[in-house]
């Protein structure tokens, strides 16, 4: 098949999305289908696109600006005439804040569009008029876990038009290290430091003050601890990060905790971690971060939310909490590390987990086996 698809940034920075979209790409590229991608901003992602894509398209934007409405429809018509396709193609949507361009160039080519769903519905009542004409225009939805399902059909959206695909990741990739001490060395962290960390953005939905308030009443039972947290706020500014600098001034554990920015390749940091954490509050329609750090056989405590349980499953439902608790927080931070201590297995059964359920390739046969269904 063609499938064009449309991305807004092609950087590894903004989160989990970008990533899983070039891992889709990238096996449905293996298994012999040509993908033109749209994008609007370059990012580190840009060089490994190009060698997987027939052809790359910069356009000017997926929405029609009110105050710039007359460029913005004489950029979309320009757009769509740079794009090429056939009978046999397609378009793929990474997000539904795309949705609106993504339709109106499936009518004027008379193809079908699909579009996934990385994230909730948004929290106005209304999805406003470009986007709720794009999504009710789709073919086809893909939700990223059941919850993420059940909050689209609760936004009045039919549940036989959305197909669960859970995300997955190269296992090969994301794996234990040989050595830790050798990797702490690296990382310039003493041998006898244990390491709880947190890898994603910096906003307020991911949870990070309950993170550092659970933290800190962990600490006090509990010694030679250091908690690393590595991201930068993408829908906040710059002050978000420095307020919650400051809480680690005021709660007294600033010597214990380290902003450490974006990490470029956060694998190392699973690997020397004895444990993650994703303390989300909202509904997380999925956590990539947790099925790396299994990976990595790395244990991860996370909050109760979303997709979140989906990927905790059986034995791992202990290491979940209540969002914004930040008491369940430490308790559960306690029960699993001593798990750890406990279990010399436990590592390994986290990698297994994902092995069994969150394989790179299962990705790409959900969402390949929901375009061929189209193919004519």
């Amino acid at each position: 098949m063609h499938i064009i698809v449309l991305e807004n940034e092609l950087s590894s920075q903004r989160g989990g999305q970008e990533l899983s979209l070039f891992d889709v790409c990238h096996g449905l590229h293996k298994r012999g289908h040509d993908i033109t991608l749209l994008y609007v901003k370059q990012g580190d992602l840009s060089k490994k696109y190009y060698d997987i894509c027939t052809e790359v398209i910069k356009v000017n934007g997926y929405r029609i600006e009110r105050k710039k409405i007359i460029n913005s429809i004489q950029g979309f018509f320009r757009d769509k005439i740079k794009i090429k396709a056939t009978t046999n193609s397609l378009i793929y949507s990474n997000q539904y804040h795309d949705s609106f361009f993504a339709y109106s160039l499936a009518l004027s080519k008379n193809i079908p569009f699909v579009c996934h769903l990385r994230l909730p519905p948004p929290t106005t009542k209304t999805l406003g008029l470009q986007w709720s004409l794009g999504m009710h225009g789709a073919k086809r939805l893909i939700a990223v876990s059941n919850q993420t399902k059940l909050d689209w059909i609760n936004r009045g959206f039919s549940g036989d038009k959305i197909d669960v695909v859970y995300n997955g990741i190269n296992t090969t990739q994301f794996q234990p290290s040989d050595d830790i001490q050798i990797t702490k060395t690296d990382w310039n962290i003493n041998d006898d430091v244990h390491i709880i960390s947190y890898i994603g953005r910096l906003d307020k939905d991911k949870g990070i003050e309950t993170l550092l308030k659970g933290f800190d009443l962990f600490l006090q039972n509990h010694q030679n601890y250091n908690l690393l947290i590595a991201g930068k706020p993408l829908c906040q500014n710059e002050e978000y990060q420095k307020s919650l600098e400051k809480l680690t001034v005021d709660l007294g554990i600033e010597k214990y905790v380290k902003f450490m920015g974006h990490v470029n390749n956060p694998i190392h940091l699973y690997q020397i971690s004895d444990v993650t954490v994703l303390a989300s509050l909202n509904s997380e329609p999925f956590g990539r971060t947790i099925i790396e750090s299994l990976s990595c056989g790395t244990p991860v405590v996370a909050s109760w939310t979303g997709g979140i349980p989906e990927i905790l499953t059986g034995e791992f439902r202990d290491m979940l909490f209540e969002p914004g608790n930040a008491q369940d927080l430490a308790d559960t931070l306690n029960l699993v590390l001593k798990w750890k201590d406990r279990d010399s297995q436990l590592s390994m059964k986290c990698r297994n987990h994902v092995l069994s359920n969150f394989q790179v390739d299962n990705m790409v046969d959900g969402v390949e086996k929901v375009f061929l269904n189209f193919k004519k």
